[in-house]
């Protein structure tokens, strides 16, 4: 499988089982509605243990723009897959969010606060204020980025199940990502930031888990939808971008 097709599907698993379980508890009518914080922290853990789990071994399963960023930034992903990477990612996370919608057409239907549509598909502060928030975002993506950097794996599983240093990509040697064997600590992780780190944001920690559902809210004919909050859409991009590299260089320092 091409690590681009990897990294769409990856993502596209993350967003449909991870906006999946915040439409199953937000969203009037469903059976799980009401089922608050930690289901739905739990729901993204798994979600991130399947994704991982199921394209690790073809594309390093990132997954999100802010661990190829980091990654690049700790010299152990080139710099010039990144673009490419975080494209992927993108559609994906479109994927995903359009898959949620289709399963929950019936629901998003029947609910008639358009703040809950928009929390299906895209984070929102708790309490406004853009620098504690952009902070937040980069703390909580600091953590996950220096975690990923000591938990993931060095190298990709072959399919002769040998671990493999590097993968060529267009004719060129790419190395490091997460690989299949490192799915449970990556979703115990981002479990623990939900936990631990969630509250004031929504723990985003994924510019592409945020903006590409953010744009297809925009695009779906959901009946009641609000707003796409663009005037906050800037800090779950830029905050775990500068996380990510403030991560990298703490990995960097203490080699």
């Amino acid at each position: 499988m091409s690590p681009y097709i990897a990294e769409i599907i990856g993502t596209a698993i993350l967003m449909l089982l991870g906006n999946g379980v915040v439409a199953n508890v937000l969203l009037s009518d469903s059976k799980g509605n009401g089922g608050g914080w930690i289901v739905i922290t739990w729901g993204w853990g798994i979600a991130v243990f399947v994704a991982v789990y199921v394209v690790g071994q073809f594309s390093g399963a990132h997954i999100n723009p802010a661990v190829t960023v980091g990654l690049a930034g700790a010299g152990l992903f080139e710099w010039a897959e990144v673009p490419f990477y975080i494209a992927a990612q993108m559609v994906g996370a479109a994927i995903g969010a359009l898959l949620v919608w289709l399963t929950y057409k019936d629901h998003f239907a029947k609910t008639d606060d358009g703040d809950l549509i928009l929390a299906v598909h895209s984070t929102a502060p708790a309490i406004r204020n853009y620098p504690s928030n952009l902070m937040t975002e980069a703390i909580g993506t600091i953590m996950l980025v220096f975690g990923v950097l000591y938990l993931a794996d060095p190298g990709f599983i072959g399919s002769n199940g040998e671990l493999l240093q590097t993968i060529v990509i267009d004719g060129q040697e790419v190395g490091f990502g997460l690989g299949s064997l490192s799915a449970l600590p990556v979703g115990l992780l981002v479990l623990g930031i939900g936990l631990s780190l969630g509250g004031p944001t929504g723990y985003a920690i994924n510019p592409a888990r945020d903006l590409g559902p953010r744009i297809m809210h925009a695009i779906l004919p959901i009946p009641g939808k609000r707003d796409n909050d663009w005037a906050y859409s800037w800090v779950p991009v830029v905050g775990p971008i500068i996380g990510a590299l403030l991560a990298a260089g703490l990995y960097l320092l203490l080699q």
